[in-house]
Order: C-alpha cells, then structure tokens, then sequence
C-alpha cells in the first residue's frame, strides 16, 4: 500500500513503512511528516501488529529535507525578512510531532538504518525505539554548523550532554561503527547481515504480547517525558527556525543560491567564516 511518499506493508505481526522516494534519497517532503503519522496510526490500531520496521528504499534511509522545496522553493520554513517565528513554529512542530509519532506509539519501532540518515532524516531515525545500522551508513546533522537545529532533540536524550555536544558542535556524519561505539544506536552490521539482524530482532519481539510490549515501552519512555523532552522539543523547533533566520543563516541560503547548494555546503564545513556572515 502507498500511503503518500511512503510504502506501508503488514505480514505476520510486522508493519514495515518504508520511506519511499529513492531518486531522492528518500529526501523529507512537505507531505511525508503527515503520511508518517498516517502509517503509524494505521499500524497502530491494527490488532494483528505487534512490531513496526522503518526502512528507506534504494540506497540511502532519508538525506534530510527535500532542498528543492525547503531551500529553493516557498515554504513556511523560509521567509522573507522579516519573517513570522510563529508561522515557522507551527510548521516544524508539526514535523516534529510526526516524527516523534514513531516514539509516542505504543508498538515497538525498530529502524533498519540501510544508509545515510542526514539532518532530518537523523531525526526520523532516533525517534524510533531501537536502530539497527549498516555499518558503512553515517548518521549525523550537518545543519548544526549553519541553517539547522535538530527539533526531535533526541541526541542528548541518547547520548548524553558531552557526546551530544560532540556531535551538535562540529555536525560531523559518523559511521554505524562510530554510532554503536557512542551509545547513539543500538548495533551496526555489515550491509549484507542487516535483514538477518534486523529480522531476528523483530521474531524475537514480535511474540510477546501487544499490552506487555506498550507497558514497558511507555514506562521507559515516561522517564523520559520526566526529564522534560517536551520542553526541549520546543526550544529546539524554536532555535531550528532562528538558525535558518540567522544573519548566519540567511547568507548560507544566499550563498547557496548564488553558487549552489553542494559548493555552500563545502564552504560551510571547510571552516573559514560562511561567506557574507558575521565574522
């Protein structure tokens, strides 16, 4: 079944919604966040599900938002000067929230994390319960260096304050080694041993009991919620519209424009100053 920019299957107590836009990779458009909460919700009622898989197709899991509509195009995310924080607001929450609708279920989500997992796409992925990684995949939020912050928030409640600083102050990409080595993900295996991994995790999930599985994924989830993960959602989603609003943020899109957004990105992670920026 295609539900939008998704493909959503169910066979034997397992849904699998796959992100479905390989040309793409799988890159966020702005009807993928509502057709995400559409899958969950329908796995989520389905009485004969007991576990959800979420995988992207082809080569990558998901480069983060589509750029041709968020950076190049009109889109609540980007405004003219002066722009309106609350109309930004309200559109990344809405994203945020459909993110965290792979957490907020009460069925286990595991994320078979078949390649890069960008920006955004790193925010789908750490919204599940449990990763599983192709060790050669990377992970990582580049926008953390200009134009971006990571709305789900979700790398200091995995990592902690200093790893998370690590990975937020330089927005490096790091490898499904690297991941499983910092506490980020759950396991990391070679490309060709990522069904079976992922597979055997599922079978031996899949039997226990719907009611037992949402008992103990709410109980530690709640201690969560008790550590404030609402709040730091809000500030984030807040803090990725001023990045992009930034003077900083306004001369990468510049930049961006003027010399494409492959040539912004090298200028952004070399290290000098962001061109037209404040120095």
């Amino acid at each position: 079944m295609q539900i939008g920019d998704l493909e959503y299957e169910v066979s034997d107590r397992i849904a699998t919604i796959t992100l479905n836009r390989p040309e793409k990779f799988n890159a966020i458009t702005e009807r993928m966040p509502g057709n995400l909460v559409d899958a969950v919700e329908r796995a989520s009622d389905d009485d004969s599900v007991h576990v959800i898989v979420l995988t992207g197709a082809g080569r990558g899991f998901c480069g983060g938002y589509d750029l041709n509509e968020f950076a190049e195009g009109d889109s609540p995310a980007i405004q003219e000067m002066p722009w309106d924080a609350m109309i930004d607001y309200r559109f990344m929450r809405r994203c945020t929230d459909s993110f965290m609708s792979l957490w907020r279920c009460p069925k286990p989500v595991i994320a078979r994390v078949n390649g890069d997992a960008v920006a955004g796409g790193s925010d789908i992925a750490l919204c599940a319960d449990l990763v599983v990684m192709n060790e050669s995949a990377r992970i990582g939020y580049p926008p953390a260096r200009v134009w971006g912050c990571p709305t789900t928030a979700m790398w200091v409640y995995r990592l902690g304050a200093e790893r998370a600083k690590r990975m937020l102050f330089t927005g490096d990409l790091v490898t499904g080694i690297e991941a499983e080595k910092m506490g980020l993900i759950l396991q990391a295996v070679p490309g060709d041993q990522l069904d079976d991994t992922v597979n055997a995790l599922v079978e031996r999930i899949k039997g226990v009991p719907k009611n037992q599985l949402a008992m103990m994924k709410t109980l530690v989830n709640q201690a969560y919620d008790n550590m404030g993960l609402n709040s730091t959602q809000t500030l984030a989603t807040l803090f990725d519209g001023i990045a992009r609003h930034s003077p900083e943020g306004i001369a990468f899109k510049a930049r961006a424009e003027e010399a494409g957004f492959k040539q912004a990105v090298a200028e952004r992670d070399s290290g000098e100053p962001i061109p037209g920026s404040k120095k």
